[in-house]
């Protein structure tokens, strides 16, 4: 599988396993980067001469469910609010882009709009009527309310997706850890697979297996960058969040080792006959938990953009969980990771898998406490 462009997507729906029911963790990353989201959207207001009479505003790698409109109302939020701090009307109009792969459930978000709409009528005529009776005395009345049109825009953001000089924001969480395509190298000149029985990178994943997907993911993000730059307008911001790893060594365990107890079910399954090894042995994740460092000798070389502010956190496995860590862990995997899972191996091998990966992870948790290592950067240009 090299490219993921036509395989990889979120689970659909609203069901048990949707991403929409099992998306706490990413939930988390987006609002712990409110602050960052906030800072860009006052720095960009306060870069104008005047008052901004409409915004481009993008989303990358959306997703569905609740998440995804979360998004728009922070933003929302901080525009509204950042307009009143300075007493300059706010954007008459947001024009907000839902970008995602082109197998996205972008249906999911559509059904949410029209409750999402009037959440931000009400919203804007509160504000409304709060702003004349400050200013009842006052001939000069300020509209702090703006119009939002939503707009689903599918195909990979590594190239290009917008008009030149066309958008103001762009935000992005937890989607630049997956790779346009799982790396070149990864095969002998006999075709032998180098990194036999694992998913991803692991204390045992040669380094050479680890430099192919390093040098995917600086192509990636370069290719990202350039992109990006083509697209807003100067001055424009972005606010990106990682899931990534807190030092150089690839291997890491805060960058992947939810992909090797993954590893260690299917080599069970292996053991007893139910997965063939060489399937195994043939699955590699296109998806790079990379660290700042990687961030930053990019960002530097590709030249379009300067760092504003970077933020590293940690978040929990079981965030949001309520009962049953392994197996609420093992349905946040595979909403996002059923649809190259079942593409490589078959849908007959899923259910039996991931209760497998529920048992690994309940023992994980009985000895430690396993974190995520997530890391927000914003950028102008």
């Amino acid at each position: 599988m090299e490219t993921v462009v036509e395989v990889l997507r979120m689970n659909k729906g609203a069901g048990k396993t949707s991403y929409a029911m099992n998306s706490s963790v990413q939930r988390k990353v987006i609002s712990s980067t409110k602050q960052a989201v906030e800072k860009a959207i006052k720095e960009i207001l306060c870069s104008q001469r005047g008052p901004i009479m409409k915004m481009g505003i993008a989303d990358l790698g959306c997703s569905s469910g609740p998440n995804a409109l979360m998004v728009i109302s922070e933003i929302v939020e901080a525009i509204n609010a950042t307009s009143s701090l300075l007493n300059h009307p706010a954007p008459k109009e947001l024009m907000f882009y839902m970008n995602d792969l082109f197998t996205n459930d972008f249906n999911n978000i559509f059904a949410s709009l029209p409750s999402f709409h009037k959440k931000i009528r009400q919203e804007k005529e509160n504000n409304q009527s709060k702003n004349n009776n400050y200013n009842n005395n006052n001939n000069n009345i300020r509209n702090f309310g703006s119009t939002c049109f939503v707009s689903a825009v599918p195909g990979t953001f590594y190239g290009r997706l917008f008009p030149t000089k066309s958008i103001n924001f762009f935000h992005s969480s937890s989607s630049l850890t997956w790779l346009s395509r799982v790396p070149n190298g990864l095969k002998d000149e006999s075709e032998r697979r180098l990194n036999k029985g694992k998913l991803y990178i692991s204390k045992s994943t040669p380094n050479y297996v680890m430099e192919a997907y390093s040098q995917q993911f600086q192509n990636d993000f370069s290719c990202f960058l350039e992109s990006r730059s083509l697209e807003l307008i100067d001055g424009g911001r972005m606010v990106l969040t990682f899931m990534g790893r807190e030092s150089m060594d690839p291997a890491a365990p805060y960058g992947g080792y939810h992909w090797e107890l993954l590893a260690q079910a299917l080599m069970t399954m292996v053991s007893e006959g139910l997965v063939e090894e060489e399937k195994v042995d043939s699955f590699n994740a296109p998806y790079y938990a990379c660290c700042y460092e990687e961030l930053k000798m990019v960002i530097e070389k590709e030249g379009s953009f300067s760092v504003d502010s970077f933020e590293t956190y940690e978040i929990d496995w079981d965030e949001g969980i309520e009962s049953e860590k392994g197996e609420g862990f093992a349905r946040l995997i595979r909403a996002g990771y059923e649809s190259l899972l079942e593409y490589h191996f078959g849908s007959h091998i899923l259910d039996d898998l991931f209760g497998r990966y529920a048992q690994l992870v309940d023992h994980h948790f009985s000895k430690t406490k396993p974190k995520f290592l997530a890391f927000n950067i914003s950028l102008v240009k």
